[in-house]
């Protein structure tokens, strides 16, 4: 099985997951993220406490690609401190925006690998960057 075949695989594992996909009780932050040039919409909700995200879970529509990177980047993030996550953040849109090319500091990124190549795509790189966007937004609200 070649690396492409893989990475397809999992992002459909994700995209069909719905671990990720939920409400939180008492989150402490609600955050709403919308793609305009496809219509993919995420409400990302953040439980924090003591500047650990505790627990992160979405909610909303979309294709494939931007549920599945949601999904991805809430197992990534959670049990992080805000300042690990806005580290993965950077390393993800760096990835994508080709910035980042060391397969040493990609590391972090584990499943979301799975997205490096979304960047020869550019009508699909909105998709894959929605949540990320949202998440970096949701962070800067609650810890400016």
């Amino acid at each position: 099985m070649d690396l492409n075949s893989i990475y397809s695989e999992i992002i459909m594992e994700h995209n069909a997951s719905h671990h990720n996909k939920r409400h939180i009780e008492g989150a402490d932050v609600v955050e709403q993220g919308h793609n305009p040039s496809c219509g993919d919409e995420i409400e990302l909700e953040l439980k924090i406490n003591d500047n650990i995200i505790e627990d992160a879970a979405f909610t909303g529509v979309g294709c494939a690609i931007s549920q599945a990177s949601t999904s991805i980047m809430i197992d990534l993030i959670k049990g992080k401190t805000v300042d690990e996550a806005k580290h993965i953040i950077e390393t993800f849109l760096g990835m994508i925006k080709r910035k980042i090319t060391d397969e040493k500091q990609l590391e972090i990124l584990e499943d979301a690998l799975a997205l490096k190549n979304i960047s020869n795509m550019p009508a699909r790189v909105k998709c894959a960057v929605l949540a990320w966007h949202t998440l970096d937004q949701s962070l800067n609200k609650h810890n400016p």
